[in-house]
């Protein structure tokens, strides 16, 4: 496993700035790429003092950013078409109608969950969601995750195991607290009917 992080560290030291960037670029869109094995890193890359932390984050905001914009805009100009090739009519539907009502804050809930970050733009681009918003509420939700990942790789260093335990923890912490933002926010809408 230290294998595994010397190469991870290795390779991100020698991409810079740009290579995270890309990568989370690549995690943001439809690319299967984990953001973990990027951000994670770069974050102890920072703590050794090779790279500058702000500057980290940026480029993995801005990474995420740029992937999800990929993803808006594959939905936003080919619409259906190319989005019937990966789901039904009725699930394009759904998400739809979900995006008129609640369009901003599924787009900053998504980037916090795993699995649904990389997709959660197509439906945006279909809905054509306000670009301003779009980009406020995915930046929004790609820098909290940016930056829980970035700072673990910052405080808990090269420890591969701690690092593996808390992950796993704040995903779930993570994952609970969008579910209760989530039921917080549909209260809320429920009482302004």
């Amino acid at each position: 496993m230290s294998a595994i992080v010397d190469f991870l560290v290795n390779s991100i030291g020698q991409m810079g700035y740009f290579g995270i960037f890309a990568l989370m670029f690549l995690e943001s869109s439809f690319f299967p790429f984990p953001s973990e094995v990027v951000m994670i890193p770069a974050g102890y890359l920072a703590f050794k003092g090779d790279m500058n932390l702000v500057f980290v984050l940026i480029a993995g905001v801005l990474g995420s950013l740029a992937g999800a914009w990929f993803n808006y805009l594959l939905a936003f100009r080919f619409g259906r078409g190319f989005l019937i090739k990966i789901m039904s009519h009725d699930k394009i539907d759904k998400l739809e109608d979900f995006f008129k009502k609640h369009g901003h804050i599924s787009t900053f809930t998504g980037r916090l969950i795993p699995g649904v970050r990389q997709y959660i733009s197509f439906p945006a681009g279909l809905a054509k969601m306000n670009g301003v918003k779009f980009s406020i509420y995915t930046t929004l939700g790609a820098g909290i995750w940016v930056a829980i990942l970035t700072f673990l790789g910052y405080f808990l260093g090269a420890n591969q195991e701690l690092i593996s335990q808390y992950l796993r923890e704040i995903t779930i912490a993570t994952v609970l607290s969008v579910c209760l933002l989530l039921v917080w926010y549909f209260k809320r809408q429920k009482w302004k009917i």
